[in-house]
């Protein structure tokens, strides 16, 4: 047990002290900082768009004209032609010109030497709709009010709901859209964990192996304490990245908590759906899932013989993410009740990414998620003990034919020892 602490501890204590792992660290802070400065830049910025409105009603032009929304400037132009050479003189942003067909049916065209982007298209697209809506209300007669009548959108919202044991129903606490945003992150931490995590370990092993201190390693030490002395220092550098962003989370929680938008949301919500079941599944999941991920990666990573192909062998620890990445993100997101979301959710390597989502969609019980993380930790342990066993074999077998040669070359190994 002495040497497996020496083998975890000097993983950890590399790691922690690399440049990568600090470079890892600051990245989402740097983003984060990125965001919002450029956020409160453009909200500072007094810049408007000016777009000059053309069309050959020249009352319709100055009724756009009129309603133009604080964000922009809309300009009235006698003509599409003197519109286009002050496009060209750049004294406009945009040139938008509108025509007037049969039925009241309005045609716009924006024309702009740049992409205006999303905001400015929707703006025009809402304010021709009012406009065109309003022309036709006025050809059957009707008033404002019952325009604003016609237009008024029906109410809708999502009550969460739960039965007694009278079988009666009871209202739920809604905290849906915060297990969502939960699971939704996690989901995305999952990922960049396992990609960066998985390179590190196979890294580490492949680059022992290749300059032939394994050798050395093993004289003193068996195979397998080797192999969990790495998983653990691994696993320990992982955890301590989760602390330090939840350290930065609970002291930049000072900062933002009275913001109106941060203040709102939390009200909205209770503290058993911030410290609850469900957040505790979600990150016992996203542990699970790097471990497991780790073991795999350190398998492969054991099999190669030169440093330089380690980012080959990993490809199926990167392509298997990669599933549970994007049906987590994809169809879990939009239909949690999908036979393959459901089905999978069950299968170790994706379940840590699939029933968090199912959990936070409520689509998933308490008992599915302990079924799912039992078959997760069992397949975890008999791949840890497998991989441990095949290492052993992996980390002495030097060949040049290939991946599977190797492979083969560890088996007959391991079965004659």
């Amino acid at each position: 047990m002495n040497k497996f602490w020496v083998i975890a501890a000097d993983v950890y204590k590399k790691n922690v002290r690399s440049i990568s792992f600090l470079i890892m660290l600051l990245v989402p802070f740097i983003l984060g900082g990125i965001v919002y400065v450029a956020g409160y830049f453009g909200s500072q910025s007094g810049e408007v768009d000016t777009i000059g409105i053309t069309s050959s009603s020249t009352e319709l032009a100055e009724s756009m004209s009129e309603g133009a929304p604080e964000d922009y400037e809309f300009q009235v132009i006698d003509s599409q032609s003197a519109g286009e050479k002050d496009l060209s003189d750049e004294k406009i942003d945009a040139l938008f010109v509108v025509d007037i067909e049969d039925n009241n049916q309005l045609n716009g065209t924006l024309y702009s030497e740049s992409n205006m982007g999303q905001s400015v298209e929707l703006t025009l697209q809402q304010t021709l709709n009012t406009i065109q809506t309003n022309m036709r209300a006025q050809e059957l007669g009707l008033t404002t009010e019952e325009v604003d009548s016609l237009n008024q959108p029906a109410s809708f919202e999502q009550q969460s709901v739960n039965f007694n044991d009278a079988e009666e129903m009871e209202m739920g606490g809604d905290d849906e859209d915060f297990n969502y945003a939960i699971s939704f992150a996690s989901t995305i931490i999952l990922f960049v964990f396992i990609i960066t995590y998985a390179g590190i370990i196979s890294q580490e092993i492949a680059s022992e192996k290749g300059t032939r201190i394994m050798e050395v390693i093993l004289s003193s030490t068996r195979a397998q304490v080797h192999f969990y002395g790495k998983l653990l220092g691994i696993l320990l550098v992982a955890v301590t990245q989760m602390v330090v962003y939840a350290a930065a989370f609970a002291i930049s929680y000072q900062w933002v908590k009275d913001i109106d938008v941060i203040k709102n949301f939390i009200d909205s919500i209770s503290l058993q759906g911030i410290f609850g079941t469900f957040l505790m599944f979600t990150l016992v999941f996203l542990v699970l899932g790097v471990f497991i991920y780790a073991v795999l990666a350190a398998l492969c990573g054991s099999l190669v013989t030169k440093t330089e192909d380690t980012s080959k062998v990993i490809l199926p620890v990167t392509y298997l993410s990669l599933i549970g990445y994007l049906l987590g993100i994809s169809l879990a997101s939009f239909d949690p009740s999908n036979i393959i979301i459901r089905i999978t959710s069950y299968i170790p390597f994706l379940s840590s990414y699939l029933m968090p989502i199912r959990l936070a969609n409520e689509t998933a019980s308490i008992q599915d998620a302990m079924i799912s993380l039992g078959i997760l930790v069992v397949s975890t342990v008999l791949l840890t003990m497998a991989s441990a066993k095949m290492y052993k074999s992996n980390v002495l077998v030097y060949n040049d034919k290939g991946l599977l040669a190797t492979l083969k070359q560890s088996f007959t190994l391991m079965k004659n020892q």
